[in-house]
């Protein structure tokens, strides 16, 4: 028996706990930006499967965890495609301006 396909209020419902910004749009854009392609039901409604929840679920996660762009997150779909394993990512952490940060940065250096 085939799994059970899910409306696009429930995906969102689904990851709302772990992804607390998802929307409808979002989903829609990403959709858009060719990285989801659900399957559409005669009315024309988007329906998800598992398969396309968990595209979804990583999707999220890189784009939160490791700030990667689109481009780059449809290079490791391409390859997760494939059968291959996605390329590894790096922990990055972005860097963030505070006035702590710019005063530091404002001093000089090196004689005193």
């Amino acid at each position: 028996m085939p799994a059970p396909l899910r409306s696009i209020g429930q995906v969102l419902a689904t990851l709302k706990v772990e992804f607390p910004d998802i929307s409808i749009s979002k989903i829609r854009f990403l959709e858009s930006e060719g990285l989801l392609s659900p399957e559409r039901a005669p009315s024309g409604y988007r329906r998800y499967s598992p398969h396309d929840v968990d595209r979804l679920r990583y999707i999220l996660r890189v784009q939160r965890d490791h700030y990667l762009p689109l481009r780059v997150i449809r290079e490791h779909l391409d390859a997760m495609d494939r059968g291959d394993e996605p390329p590894a990512v790096e922990t990055t952490v972005p860097i963030v301006s505070t006035p702590e940060t710019d005063a530091d940065s404002a001093r000089p250096t090196g004689a005193g």
